[in-house]
């Protein structure tokens, strides 16, 4: 499936086309397009306004994805929270560290060369975060 959104990824972005190909279709393709610019029909449209998966209640499209898919295991709300916090209108004291992974994912944006680096490095990034937010729920429920 192709999946299209704006160019110039930054945290939402990055965070949905990890959790599209993780979770969701594992051979998702991905097009940019400027701002603004008519949808292409032939693909599936995310954190651009106006479409389905994107910032709703304060809320960022990250979640959108989530809820729309069933996708609510614990360390994904947590990660949607910290998305949430980074980018849309979260509570940032609730989660540390979102601050940090905002300023990794614009310079990650900056510096990659391409949306499509950006997406490729940033997936290891939230495969780690995914990760470390997963073991903390094990460490506080004492699995």
């Amino acid at each position: 499936m192709t999946w299209v959104t704006w160019k110039g990824v930054r945290i939402d972005r990055i965070a949905c086309a990890w959790l599209i190909r993780r979770f969701l279709d594992p051979a998702a393709a991905f097009r940019f397009i400027d701002p603004y610019a008519p949808l292409p029909p032939d693909a599936t449209p995310f954190d651009i306004p106006g479409v389905p998966f994107s910032h709703h209640g304060g809320a960022a499209s990250f979640r959108a994805l989530c809820v729309a898919h069933g996708l609510d295991e614990d360390p994904l709300l947590r990660l949607a929270g910290i998305v949430d916090a980074a980018d849309a209108a979260g509570d940032p004291a609730l989660f540390p560290e979102a601050a940090g992974l905002d300023a990794v994912c614009s310079t990650l944006a900056a510096v990659a060369g391409s949306d499509e680096e950006a997406l490729r490095v940033g997936a290891v990034l939230f495969e780690a975060l995914y990760a470390a937010v997963g073991a903390g729920q094990r460490a506080e429920g004492g699995a």
